[in-house]
């Protein structure tokens, strides 16, 4: 409290005796130096400055490494950067001497799309969209209704029809179009300015229409500034102050700090679209600009990891990351800055190529991500790949017909863009950890989902939270391009009855619960975390822990419900999957173990349980415990509402008695119907732990299981100390790979 503003300094080594950066008049509790450091150890601290320059003492120091190799991105000073945005119009995408090429890129190579573009500006003169201010809730509308929701997205549609349209019709006329485009254009702007900016597209008031108007409302004003008089002008700037004010105020500092705002995530460089916009006319632009740039350079995006991971599931992933890059675009035009440069962008196709290989059905974790294809990725993994000039990504998207043209201004900007060379993912492993976000993506092939085995493993430091509210230690698995144990339930209305009841909890998804209790619902303390990766062409192994995130006993006592909770996956590619669980309580507990899959599992015994999808099954092999209790059914709880009847099926193996520990192992063996698989498998218990041994397709293997952390296991040939040993063995009984793996 009172403070003014913040100094930081740097020193080389563990102390201060040499600066190597100093800064003060520091605004937010954020800063980004304008150089980059060379690779070594740091120490730094920080103190505050109260408004009549008495300062604090110095925070406790804190030790950092910049390792050789890492990404250099400094951020240019604040007049540096605010000086590099033209200072005339149009600013947005394109600088005004970027008109010329443009133009005579719209007459020779570009010409199909900007025929394409005064299609589009033909079809609106002709039928202008309406600009009548879009109305309120009426007062006795319920909040999250089906009213509710039809007028809330209704409005942001209604928005988006107008000044898009606006926005197009500007554009199309910069470049070389009829003046009638313009007109247009002014006309919708000058009407949609009316609108109360406190109204029904307020920010505050509905985010999802405030934040297109706010874009939409700039791009325009910036490609039709040279149409429109001073009074016009004025007006324009009068309602985007308001706008930008509110936006502002919601966003800076708090967002700075609490980074985790689904929907400020994307509020911060439409901010940021205005402010460039509006330069030098609007007061408080400059600020706007600023605090945009801090939140990308700083703490952007939030829900990333830097091996390019993203938390909260491939749906929004799309959605968030696909307007994220006309910021990309803005920033390289306006102010020189590339966003692939930071580590995040540079790797966020990856994510895409190795969740959902091509052809594939199912985008694992993540609201809304259960039923996503890959085809649907095309039209961002275009962008990715030519903004980034990723070869890997331009393959991807050439084995599902190609780069998707982006139509509108936007596509033909991008179309502007040089050509990318694709390039084929043979020199990538087929398996990839992304740690920060705590999920690895097991696959046989990246070339085809037609022809690849995947298992989807999530333990994960971020929690249960906002769309990634998925429990930790679930699985997820597909084969030969159909779903085969999926993450269960139905995203309509987030947060509803069904979304809170059953999609947030532990109980949909193939984990385990403790006592009939999940894990912590929706919340960052649900923390897990894949503690041990390795990956090769003939096996992978993934260990997660996630004892942790089940919270305590009861309110008010500091007991966890649960010790420990060590999954252990073990990929033997193609045709087995050993997930060996390993549970520990304080107190003796029951322990349930959960399915889903489309379809019923047929149910013969624990060893002999099956589940089929289309032309592929999965045969299910519960060797540990003994005595499983099984059940099944394709109700939820709750249900879904009443238009949703589709019923997914979901069984449970529960344990027959109350015990502080228990070890689960279990086989998965995904295959073609028409394929014959081997199916024998035993499990020998030792002195603290199992011996497993397997028959798979041209071989076995011989695994040794800890169910202590001291335990030394020896059999067969194998010897391990605490950790996980597995051998595979050919038909002929050549040893092909041999992996030890622990926490």
């Amino acid at each position: 409290r009172g403070i003014a503003s913040w100094e930081i300094e740097c020193g080389r080594g563990a102390g201060f005796d040499e600066i190597e950066h100093r800064a003060g008049g520091i605004e937010w509790s954020v800063h980004c130096p304008p150089r980059a450091f060379p690779p070594g150890t740091y120490t730094w601290r920080y103190r505050g400055v109260d408004g009549r320059g008495a300062k604090t003492e110095w925070s406790r120091p804190r030790t950092f490494t910049v390792p050789a190799g890492a990404a250099a991105m400094p951020m240019p000073e604040r007049a540096h950067l605010l000086a590099r945005i033209p200072r005339t119009h149009p600013r947005l995408f394109l600088r005004p001497e970027n008109l010329a090429h443009l133009r005579e890129l719209a007459g020779g190579a570009l010409a199909g799309r900007f025929r394409d573009l005064e299609k589009e500006c033909e079809r609106i003169l002709a039928a202008p969209p309406p600009t009548e201010e879009p109305r309120k809730y009426p007062p006795d509308m319920a909040r999250g209704s089906e009213e509710w929701r039809s007028l809330w997205w209704g409005n942001r549609v209604y928005t988006i029809r107008a000044l898009d349209s606006a926005a197009k019709l500007g554009f199309t006329r910069l470049l070389g179009g009829k003046e009638e485009y313009g007109q247009l254009a002014r006309r919708i702007l000058l009407e949609c300015a009316r609108w109360d900016p406190k109204g029904a597209t307020g920010y505050r008031y509905n985010d999802e229409a405030g934040m297109p108007y706010a874009y939409y409302f700039s791009r325009t004003y910036s490609f039709i500034h040279d149409l429109l008089s001073e009074g016009e002008r004025s007006a324009c700037c009068a309602v985007m102050k308001i706008r930008g004010d509110e936006l502002y105020r919601h966003l800076c500092p708090a967002h700075l700090w609490r980074p985790y705002g689904s929907h400020s995530n994307r509020a911060w460089h439409f901010l940021g679209e205005v402010g460039i916009a509006f330069l030098g006319e609007v007061e408080g632009a400059e600020d706007w600009i600023w605090f945009a740039m801090n939140v990308f350079f700083n703490v952007y995006p939030v829900w990333s990891d830097a091996e390019g991971g993203w938390h909260e599931g491939v749906s929004y992933w799309s959605s968030y990351i696909g307007r994220f890059t006309w910021w990309a675009d803005v920033m390289r035009a306006a102010m020189g800055i590339d966003a692939y440069d930071k580590p995040y962008f540079s790797k966020a196709g990856y994510y895409a190529m190795y969740l959902m290989p091509p052809g594939k059905t199912g985008g694992g974790f993540g609201d809304g991500a259960s039923r996503r294809r890959a085809q649907n990725l095309v039209p961002l993994m275009s962008q990715l790949a030519a903004q980034a000039g990723n070869p890997h990504w331009r393959w991807y998207v050439e084995q599902m017909g190609g780069p998707s043209e982006e139509g509108g201004y936007i596509g033909f900007i991008r179309g502007a863009l040089p050509e990318v060379s694709p390039s084929p993912p043979g020199d990538l492993a087929t398996s990839r950890l992304f740690r920060g976000t705590g999920q690895a993506y097991l696959n046989t092939t990246l070339m085809s989902a037609a022809e690849d085995v995947q298992v989807v493993f999530k333990s994960s430091p971020r929690g249960t939270w906002s769309h990634g509210s998925d429990a930790n230690n679930a699985f997820l698995l597909f084969a030969y391009g159909e779903r085969l144990l999926i993450r269960s339930g139905h995203y309509y209305n987030y947060g509803g009855p069904h979304h809170a009841g059953w999609v947030w909890s532990t109980r949909s998804v193939n984990s385990i619960t403790v006592n009939g209790r999940d894990q912590l619902k929706r919340s960052p303390a649900a923390k897990g975390e894949i503690v041990a990766f390795r990956t090769s062409p003939s096996i992978d192994i993934a260990v997660g822990e996630a004892g942790g995130a089940y919270g305590v006993r009861s309110p008010g006592e500091d007991r966890p419900l649960l010790e420990r909770f060590t999954r252990a996956i073990l990929f033997v590619k193609p045709d087995l999957v050993v997930v060996y669980d390993r549970l520990a309580a304080p107190e003796a507990s029951s322990f349930e173990y959960w399915l889903h899959a489309i379809h019923r599992f047929e149910m013969d015994g624990q060893r002999r349980i099956g589940v089929r999808s289309g032309g592929v099954l999965c045969d299910i092999d519960f060797l540990a415990p003994d005595g499983l209790i099984l059940a099944q059914t394709d109700q939820y709880d709750p249900n879904p509402v009443e238009r949703i009847r589709e019923r997914e099926w979901h069984l449970t193996a529960s344990t027959p008695s109350k015990a502080r520990s228990v070890e689960f192992v279990a086989l998965y063996r995904p295959h073609r119907a028409t394929e014959v698989v081997p199916s024998a498998a035993s499990l020998q218990p030792l002195d603290g732990g199992y011996l497993l041994e397997a028959q798979i397709q041209g071989g076995t293997i011989t695994a040794l299981l800890p169910s202590r952390d001291d335990a030394e296991l020896e059999a067969r040939g194998l010897r391990a100390r605490g950790r996980i040993a597995i051998e595979r063995r050919g038909a002929s009984g050549e040893v092909v790979e041999r992996v030890e793996m622990g926490e």
